[in-house]
């Protein structure tokens, strides 16, 4: 069934959901490079599209063409709108367990999945998940013209001006890196002299948002334990929004508890797990007050419902990292659904990029829904280099259980 019949059944039908979905098979996969490609592989924007023979083509992002490659083809031949399916088919394919890059990459392809279901009922993903908890999702970081993000070495006026600033353009939050502070010479972080510096500049922020804003620091993984626990035990009376990254990501399940103990600072951690088996003791203790999960890092829509679900059962907050404009809309889609606390970090996505004539809505410091069927984004192909292409099956190495669910070869 070609996708004009089949968007006629759904009509004739006379409502959304109405008419059954029709057989549909995923044909071909294409990555596309992007020309302001981000380097970061779990920032990664490439494109991928994902093809159906019913006519209908979806499109995600994240991934490197290796892993985005390999993963597709756990995809040819298989139904698109089985999503759940085949994000444990490309989980356990390959029998090794996926690290996160290659997650990254699956996430990217699970996005054009639900972006192929949305488009097939002509409607908005959040609508599939449910429909929106709110009426908009709001963002942290700083005003574009002033650079994206406060992570030189400003000193405490200077961050007191980009906290005001950022309070103007409509932002919810003023965020500000562990840079802060003062000079920082031939890259030598001393964290002992860091501590007094960073401390300083807290003070101003909060002074530059006023009680009626809100201000956040990412310690970035920087400081040891101890210098994060001064610094935490410290800034209390600023009353940060939240401290991100305060402690070593490998050491974070052993010194997140410990933090948690001294300081009545909320804390967020996560901007660079992957699934939900990162995140569930933590959260499960109510370790951290947000997690920094996003798309595609945790593996996609797909498994971001799972967390989602888990940070609700536990009154945990998310606030996702930035990683790619389509990625962001799709947060939109997510997090709108998602009841909690949540806040984006919108970074450098404020501006879209030229070959994204419609992705997500983005003005005064907020994401907007839309209406717009699937993930609602528009590609003009002209303005990336294709790079890959993927026709056939991998090599597959699954059983099956008697039911037909899926199992490890």
């Amino acid at each position: 069934m070609h996708r004009r019949s089949f968007l006629g059944a759904l009509a004739a039908a006379g409502a959304v959901g109405a008419a059954p979905l029709p057989k549909a098979k995923i044909t071909r996969i294409r990555v596309y490079r992007p020309r302001n490609l981000n380097p970061t592989i779990n920032q990664s924007n490439m494109l991928a599209t994902v093809e159906t023979d019913i006519g209908i083509t979806g499109i995600g992002e994240g991934g490197t063409k290796d892993l985005l490659e390999q993963c597709a083809g756990s995809l040819i031949g298989k139904n698109p709108f089985e999503i759940e399916r085949i994000w444990q088919h490309m989980y356990i394919d390959f029998f090794y367990p996926p690290g996160r890059e290659k997650i990254h990459a699956a996430g990217g392809l699970d996005m054009a999945l639900w972006d192929i279901k949305g488009k097939a009922f002509g409607a908005p993903v959040h609508q599939l998940l449910g429909g929106m908890a709110r009426n908009h999702v709001e963002c942290y970081g700083m005003p574009h013209s002033a650079g994206g993000f406060v992570n030189e070495s400003a000193g405490p006026e200077r961050v007191k001006e980009l906290a005001q600033a950022t309070m103007a353009a409509g932002f919810r939050c003023f965020r500000m890196d562990a840079s802060v502070g003062g000079p920082i010479t031939d890259r030598v972080f001393n964290t002992n002299e860091r501590v007094g510096l960073v401390i300083a500049a807290c003070k101003a922020a909060r002074e530059g948002v006023t009680r009626k804003g809100d201000w956040m620091i990412d310690l970035h993984q920087k400081f040891d334990y101890g210098d994060a626990a001064r610094i935490c035990k410290q800034i209390e009376e600023y009353e940060p929004y939240l401290v991100e990254d305060p402690v070593r990501d490998e050491h974070a399940h052993q010194d997140l508890p410990k933090l948690r103990q001294i300081t009545t600072v909320k804390l967020a951690h996560g901007e660079e797990w992957g699934q939900r088996y990162d995140f569930n003791k933590i959260v499960e203790n109510h370790d951290i007050d947000y997690a920094r999960c996003t798309l595609p890092n945790v593996g996609g829509i797909t498994e971001m419902l799972k967390i989602m679900a888990l940070c609700e059962t536990h009154a945990v907050g998310i606030v996702p990292h930035f990683t790619g404009p389509i990625a962001t809309a799709a947060l939109v889609h997510c997090l709108g659904t998602f009841p909690g606390q949540t806040m984006v970090e919108i970074g450098a996505n404020q501006v879209l990029p030229p070959h994204l004539p419609q992705c997500h809505d983005f003005k005064n410091g907020r994401l907007w829904p839309n209406d717009r069927p699937g993930l609602g984004v528009t590609v003009d192909f002209n303005a990336l280099q294709m790079i890959g292409e993927v026709t056939e099956p991998g090599m597959s190495r699954i059983y099956y259980r008697p039911d037909g669910s899926l199992t490890h070869w």
